[in-house]
């Protein structure tokens, strides 16, 4: 069979299956992992029914890696870097320290012999950076707080577990672990990093502004810069022997072109081809399942998923509540390690291969894999409902002055906007800077609008205690900018409970939608494409002749070069 019609089978099974997926309401990477057992099954019994070149679908796997790493890059510009990477790098490193050490014990208690133990600990660590990354993407999380410090961390995380792949890959090799070659290791690391971040700062936000002119050709430089960095990689490991794996060369391709105005373009064109190669890393995943034999590790398996599932993201919240941060962003970071990762595995199999582990030890750490990985989608999808139900347990997490209380003070504006992006400001823009507050989940905004003179408060609106920070009754009217139909609904029912008067002014994105939210309460509601039809059309009646139309270009284009500079 040829690789088309492989991939054509493997492509309409994981559509009928995210068809399914859909309609019951689950996320669709257990679609994808579905394909792959279902495949796997099959070969099983049939032998190489549905792929047989595997060498290509392993590629397909390692491109969606690629892009999904090249857009956590692109996501991570100087502002974000500067806001969460040290206490990323402190998240990151204490979760590995506490999981490693107590992972060691459970093992040690189960019979392991100490090397078992060390190999199993390590593994239990590292959390997916695929899988969170997917999910935090997918449920539009990634531009939080919390959603950047845990990639942060995670990110930590993926370089740890390198070094260590490293030190077995020399192991591997007979040639021991060289001192030297991690030294060199870690310089050529830290150069590259510094010189993607000068070329980000000076050299292609000039040179993507000038490409960005034609959208195919934007298009097609960012991939040429993306698979050149990749070329980089595969050359400085043929010349020098320092190998960096091609989602680092995908994550620092994106750091160097995050401070580019056109990175928002750049990341529309190139999520459609991650969504698409990223299908083939969850159906490997999925097909290597079977051919593990897991007799006699039930109870082990079981112990293991749980301390993953429960300890990890009790580690995590232990470390962030001692670093001030609120109970709410805890708890969400914590979630997002509920599972082990896919460089786990690699990590088990290189042990095997140099006769530190059995395959007993493997199939373990596999089993720990599926169960983690299955169940932590679930706790990232319903974490805020989990979280809840669970807010009023959870203040043992929190220490009494936040980091939020001590950045953001407690203060009242007439007039409050949730959300601040570019819906956001181009209403504040209109509006009495001194009257205004505005409210937002993403720190980058924040941090942008404060420059700009506004007065900005950080905190996500579906967070029942924003009402306790936020004096919402001495506000005359509340503008909520977030599209979201349950949201805006627990926004109105939060406001009834506090007893706020001011007039709820909320964004929907149909009409339906938006009958649903004068049913509740809203006093206006807009549409932004009938809002739009309206405006035009009130334009056009007033002067058919379009004799002010100059004026009004000269006015936009000045408002949009205002917007563009303070992103």
């Amino acid at each position: 069979m040829t690789i088309i019609f492989e991939l054509a089978v493997v492509v309409c099974l994981a559509t009928i299956l995210g068809v399914i997926a859909r309609y019951f309401k689950q996320p669709l990477i257990l679609a994808y992992i579905g394909t792959g057992v279902i495949i796997g099954l099959i070969q099983a019994n049939r032998g190489g029914l549905i792929i047989g070149d595997k060498e290509a679908f392993q590629l397909f796997s390692q491109l969606g890696v690629m892009f999904l790493l090249f857009l956590i890059g692109l996501e991570m510009n100087y502002a974000s870097i500067k806001i969460v990477g040290k206490p990323s790098i402190i998240i990151g490193l204490g979760q590995i320290i506490f999981t490693a050490f107590f992972g060691y014990i459970i093992a040690i208690l189960l019979n392991f012999n100490h090397l078992h133990s060390i190999y199993i600990a390590l593994a239990l660590t590292f959390s997916s950076t695929i899988i969170v990354v997917k999910m935090l993407s997918d449920q539009k999380s990634l531009n939080s707080l919390y959603g950047k410090l845990s990639v942060g961390f995670l990110l930590v995380q993926d370089f740890v577990v390198i070094l260590l792949l490293i030190i077995l890959a020399g192991l591997e090799a007979g040639g021991g672990v060289a001192l030297d070659h991690l030294l060199i290791t870690f310089i050529i690391g830290f150069l590259f990093f510094s010189g993607m971040l000068i070329l980000g700062r000076n050299i292609f936000p000039y040179l993507f502004h000038k490409i960005a002119e034609s959208q195919e050709l934007l298009f097609l430089a960012s991939l040429a810069w993306i698979f050149g960095v990749v070329a980089m990689v595969e050359l400085l490991e043929k010349t020098t022997g320092i190998r960096f794996s091609i989602e680092v060369a995908g994550f620092l391709a994106g750091l160097a072109l995050a401070n580019s105005s056109e990175h928002f373009q750049i990341a529309n064109r190139i999520k459609p081809l991650r969504d698409f190669f990223i299908l083939a890393f969850f159906v490997i995943l999925g097909s290597s399942i079977i051919f593990y034999d897991f007799t006699g590790l039930g109870w082990s398996v079981l112990i293991f998923s749980l301390f993953v599932l429960i300890g990890n993201p009790l580690i995590v919240m232990i470390i962030m509540g001692l670093m001030r941060y609120r109970k709410r962003i805890s708890f969400m970071a914590g979630t997002t390690v509920a599972q082990i990762s896919e460089f786990s595995l690699v990590f088990a199999v290189m042990g095997y291969r140099l006769g530190h582990l059995s395959q007993e030890a493997v199939a373990l750490i596999v089993g720990v894999a599926i169960i983690t990985i299955t169940s932590s989608t679930y706790l990232i999808v319903y974490s805020e409902k989990i979280y809840s139900f669970l807010a009023p347990y959870l203040s043992i997490f929190e220490r009494k002055k936040t980091i939020k209380d001590i950045i953001f003070p407690d203060i009242s504006k007439p007039i409050i906007l949730i959300g601040g992006d570019r819906t956001g400001i181009s209403i504040a823009s209109k509006l009495i800077k001194e009257k205004l507050l505005i409210i937002d989940f993403n720190p980058e905004i924040i941090e942008k609008l404060t420059r700009a003179g506004y007065s900005c408060f950080y905190a996500d609106i579906m967070d029942p205690l924003i009402f306790n920070d936020v004096n919402f009754n001495k506000a005359e009217m509340i503008i909520s900018t977030n599209p979201n139909l349950e949201d805006n609904i627990n926004l109105i029912m939060g406001m009834k409970l506090a007893g706020v008067k001011g007039k709820i002014i909320l964004r929907a994105r149909s009409g339906q939608d938006a009958q649903i939210l004068y049913e509740k309460g809203a006093d206006y509601v807009f549409v932004p494409l009938y809002s739009f039809g309206q405006y035009l059309g009130k334009i056009l009646s007033e002067d058919p002749h379009l004799t002010k139309i100059k004026e009004m270009k000269e006015k936009d284009l000045a408002f949009m070069a205002q917007i563009t500079q303070n992103e």
